[in-house]
């Protein structure tokens, strides 16, 4: 499965990437603490014994429901929480919106089986930092457990265009730690705002080449120039950052 995330070789372009955490476990370094709240015990049971395999991860805890993760989660300090969206008593987005007003600094991972795209959405728009399908590999859950960690946005190909294509309104509902790491250090000139938009909507490189009669290298040199204004990693973020002050909107008013 193609997995759309932070740092795809492909779609980066006009900026270094920065470093990912390594998938080799460094023995030092402190492992990451995760959490499962998920109603079937026998998919906890699964994910806990996968996890634990990997000599960076300890899973420290699991919930049979939102309000028993609302209940354990401040004891339990994890760094990344592992969540259902159908849960009894109170379900993934109601635990999601919850954990908003308690102490608790983990990073939420959407692990879901449901394909509902607008489940999806309102994830994001509470602060969720991927959303990860049951059907995807094993490998592909660890390795979104540790770029989370890491302070990346986490969506896999099956995800990221519903999120794009339906994201909320500017001005509802803020987008987490993405949009607050986003920060305009100086103006952005025309050019450059007309490639944020066409970012925003999906376009790629040699299509916004085509469409703005420039070259692609040029494309390239404006991202870059994009990235370092406004203080993000990569193309992800830009569009989540473009929808959040609706700057997608631009191309389609003219």
């Amino acid at each position: 499965m193609n997995v759309v995330a932070p740092h795809q070789h492909d779609e980066l372009d006009g900026r270094d990437a920065k470093p990912a955490m390594s998938d080799q476990p460094e023995t030092e370094a402190r492992k990451i603490r995760v959490m499962i709240a998920d109603d079937h015990p026998i998919v906890r049971e699964g994910l806990r014994k996968l996890l634990n395999l990997e000599d960076d991860i300890d899973v420290v805890g699991a919930a049979a429901d939102g309000r028993e993760l609302i209940e354990r989660v401040e004891e339990l300090m994890p760094d990344v929480i592992l969540l259902d969206l159908r849960m009894p008593n109170l379900d993934g987005l109601g635990a999601l919106q919850t954990l908003q007003h308690t102490s608790s600094k983990a990073r939420v991972i959407i692990l879901t089986a449901s394909e509902d795209k607008n489940e999806f959405v309102q994830a994001m728009k509470l602060g969720c930092s991927g959303i990860v399908l049951k059907q995807t590999s094993a490998d592909l859950i660890v390795k979104s457990i540790r770029k989370v960690y890491a302070g990346e946005i986490w969506l896999d190909s099956h995800t990221t265009a519903a999120v794009m294509r339906q994201f909320a309104a500017p001005g509802e509902t803020s987008l987490g730690p993405t949009a607050s790491k986003a920060r305009e250090r100086s103006p952005l000139s025309t050019r450059e705002r007309e490639i944020v938009a066409l970012v925003a909507q999906g376009y790629k490189n040699k299509e916004m080449a085509e469409k703005m009669f420039i070259s692609e290298q040029t494309v390239k040199n404006h991202l870059h120039n994009i990235f370092d204004k406004l203080g993000v990693s990569d193309r992800l973020e830009l569009a989540l950052y473009a929808i959040h002050k609706g700057l997608h909107l631009q191309q389609n008013e003219r």
